[in-house]
């Protein structure tokens, strides 16, 4: 039997453009000293910290916790692509599930530099050869345009074959997210923007124009998770459970089926909501917030079917209704989302975590989405793998 498996602190630093942000050791201090102080938790009593981060040598998270301090737990180090915050919280909770320990930190951060997303090394193989190897044989490879909005850009490109969305139809993301993060304190882009400029905006990887990719960005998020006794104990916040958890990593289908959305984990993502739908007991019908991961406009829109939000083929008629915004059927990335709050990797998915645990604790302020109590985040890497996880305000 597992352990209830409570999420009882979480913090942020505001997300920045590069060059604007405090050096990462000290981004990821002040988040992590943001979540004890919000679980209202001494250092000491965390038991294991996972750090994650996607730019950085080894034991950057010992540079960052050891300026919360030096109590000698162990501390792991972890770059699992842009999942890797989601990835820092699955080992975190998987700890305190099993009873290895009480408590313990996930943190993540990211320093990033300006421009596209690219490799750190040109003297090995590339983790993303054999993906980049599929997409150029369906699609072709343009070596001067952004390799990521080539991917997800081309997924965008099939679906809009199967089911003739129109590009427009993408743009009304990004037009969301500006809206969202308007209200968000913490995001990079808080101007919003009309249907008509994101349209306009430079073509990089078509239907994805400039205002349809997220930025790079630097920040860091971070949360504590533990078992009901110790939260007792210490008389911790124990509004917010994780009701269900699953990561999944590549099929045979990314690689076979001749289709970019398997390329960029449509299968993955399914396969990891259906395992947490399942553990939780509770259906896609039952979430009203979500935080997903809308690296580009086309995700976003693939996403929705891919949790079951929405029947397969039916993603344009469920943004054009306004289901996935204030007032429809499930909010979908309050917070703005990577596309407006920013994408520092290693920070993305507790900076998720973050956003939907004061969701259910009624704290999202401007953003608030009414009767918030089941809540779905969903944070994917290239390469591959895709953390699915559930929450739920306590009883």
């Amino acid at each position: 039997m597992s352990n209830v498996v409570h999420v009882v602190g979480v913090g942020m630093v505001p997300f920045t453009k590069p060059g604007a942000s405090e050096p990462y050791p000290v981004m990821g201090c002040k988040a992590a000293q943001a979540a004890l102080a919000d679980a209202g938790l001494d250092y000491t009593k965390v038991q294991q910290a996972y750090v994650s981060y996607v730019y950085g040598d080894s034991t950057s998270g010992q540079a960052a916790l050891y300026g919360v301090g030096l109590s000698g737990i162990p501390i792991f180090n972890l770059n699992n692509n842009c999942s890797s915050g989601s990835s820092a919280l699955f080992l975190a909770r998987q700890a305190v599930a099993s009873g290895a320990v009480e408590c313990a930190l996930a943190l993540g951060f990211e320093q990033m530099t300006p421009g596209a997303l690219k490799g750190a090394y040109d003297d090995r193989p590339s983790p993303m050869q054999r993906f980049a190897d599929v997409m150029t044989a369906h699609q072709g490879f343009e070596p001067e345009k952004p390799r990521a909005a080539q991917f997800f850009g081309g997924a965008g490109r099939d679906y809009m074959e199967q089911y003739g969305t129109s590009p427009e139809t993408f743009a009304r993301i990004s037009v969301k997210a500006r809206q969202h993060a308007a209200r968000n304190p913490f995001a990079v882009f808080r101007q919003t923007v009309t249907l008509e400029e994101v349209l306009a905006a430079p073509m990089i990887f078509d239907p994805l124009t400039r205002l349809q990719c997220c930025p790079p960005t630097c920040g860091a998020a971070a949360a504590i998770v533990c078992s009901e006794a110790f939260a007792r104990k210490h008389g911790l916040n124990r509004d917010v459970i994780i009701a269900a958890q699953a990561m999944a990593t590549d099929y045979p289908s990314t690689f076979e089926e001749n289709d970019m959305r398997k390329v960029v984990g449509f299968d993955m993502s399914q396969s990891a909501a259906q395992q947490v739908f399942e553990q939780a007991g509770i259906g896609p019908d039952e979430v009203t917030v979500c935080e997903l991961h809308d690296c580009f406009t086309a995700n976003e829109l693939i996403t929705y079917e891919a949790l079951g939000l929405t029947p397969q083929g039916t993603a344009e008629q469920f943004i054009l209704d306004g289901q996935n915004t204030f007032g429809g059927r499930v909010v979908t990335n309050p917070s703005g989302g990577l596309l407006s709050k920013g994408h520092p990797l290693g920070a993305t998915g507790l900076a998720q975590c973050a956003e939907l645990v004061w969701q259910l604790r009624g704290q999202a302020e401007q953003r608030q989405v009414e009767g918030a109590r089941v809540a779905l985040q969903h944070n994917l890497g290239l390469g591959g793998a895709c953390v699915v996880t559930m929450y739920q305000k306590a009883a």
